[in-house]
């Protein structure tokens, strides 16, 4: 169908071992200690199973690098009509399980997943599909723009019902870039800001623990033993960090003072230990990521690999920005993963399987 390249992009590639590599370090050196305590002194518990989850991931990701990109073109109606089964689902008791607050998961033996993740590659690949069909009709409510948000909306509307704040927050974001990129018009994504805006806020005042969530992020020092501990024990991590950290595994903040820090919290223990260059020398992987994924999406030879290179490469961005920006204190506390690094085998292995359907487009693009 198209013409095959010799080759994937080899920066891609090693840009995501890399990222990869040092998560797989960081959740064992986060970890350890939290995981002797609770499964009877095996310290490397987490470390294991985040090895599984990184092997069954990479496996994943260079299986899907080799298959036609457009195979996911003619399979995105099933996949995300399957992916809203699944938000059903997990929803009934006695097949989704609820942790912290959210029922999320679906249980599979030893394991769980998360269908939300799920849902979030199922909505790129089936909007992308929408979007490339319909580009002509994006500047129109009727035709366009209304039905596309539509489908968005819908999905987001059954992940809050879990709820999951952070995961429908991501997906909204990285469709909202997808069709922005296809040609909306500014003064439409004007009023949707507006009604974005409103809705955000009916959504916290809705929940009080998302109140407390706002308030403690202006002011964490009101209730430091609360709603602000979160955050003062991130902070208290990254400061003492300094330039260059306090050592690889001499963490203070994993011993039981940051709740679980090898889940979202896992880059304030990495400030911790390797300071200021190890964490930029993180952001500068992310950045170059980013970087080939948009050169990827640029050189796609058909609408349809663009917008879905555009999709994948923005849920990305979104999704480390977020999490970065609730580490450093920069936005309020949701519960949202740092791809490839923090614990948790749903969310690795669903950014595993779409980078590898971003180096199959990589493998047809012109740069």
């Amino acid at each position: 169908m198209h013409t095959k390249k010799s080759h994937p992009d080899f920066i891609l590639i090693i840009v995501t071992l890399a990222l990869l590599s040092i998560g797989l370090i960081m959740v064992y050196s986060a970890s350890a200690i939290w995981a002797a305590y609770k499964f009877d002194g095996d310290s490397f518990y987490f470390a294991k199973r985040q090895l599984l989850f990184a092997g069954v991931g990479v496996g994943a990701m260079f299986f899907i690098m080799n298959i036609d990109y457009w195979t996911w073109r003619t399979w995105a109606k099933v996949l995300v009509i399957a992916c809203f089964v699944l938000l059903v689902a997990v929803l009934i008791p006695g097949i989704g399980m609820e942790r912290n607050g959210s029922r999320s998961w679906i249980g599979v033996g030893a394991f769980s997943i998360q269908p939300s993740e799920f849902m979030k590659l199922a909505m790129i690949a089936f909007l992308a599909k929408f979007l490339s069909e319909r580009q002509k009709y994006i500047t129109t409510i009727k035709k366009g723009l209304g039905p596309s948000l539509g489908f968005v909306f819908l999905a987001f509307g059954m992940i809050m019902l879990q709820p999951d704040l952070g995961t429908g927050t991501v997906m909204v974001g990285t469709c909202i870039v997808m069709i922005f990129v296809a040609g909306a018009r500014i003064s439409h994504f004007a009023w949707l800001g507006i009604m974005g805006i409103g809705g955000f806020v009916a959504l916290v005042l809705s929940a009080p623990y998302r109140i407390k969530r706002i308030t403690s992020f202006l002011d964490p020092w009101d209730d430091p033993l609360g709603s602000g501990f979160q955050m003062i024990q991130s902070l208290l991590a990254i400061g003492p960090g300094g330039l260059f950290g306090l050592g690889l595994g001499q963490s203070r903040q994993k011993f039981f003072y940051l709740p679980e820090p090898q889940t979202d919290f896992i880059f304030a223990i990495l400030s911790e230990e390797l300071g200021f260059i190890g964490g930029s020398f993180v952001i500068l992987l992310f950045a170059l990521l980013l970087w080939r994924g948009i050169r990827i999406a640029l050189g796609a030879p058909d609408l349809y690999g663009s917008f879905l290179a555009v999709g994948i490469i923005s849920m990305v961005a979104i999704q480390v920005m977020i999490n970065i920006g609730v580490v450093t204190g920069l936005i309020p506390v949701t519960g949202i993963t740092l791809p490839f690094l923090s614990y948790g085998g749903s969310s690795l292995t669903l950014m595993l399987m779409a980078i590898g359907v971003l180096l199959n487009i990589s493998r047809h693009s012109r740069f």
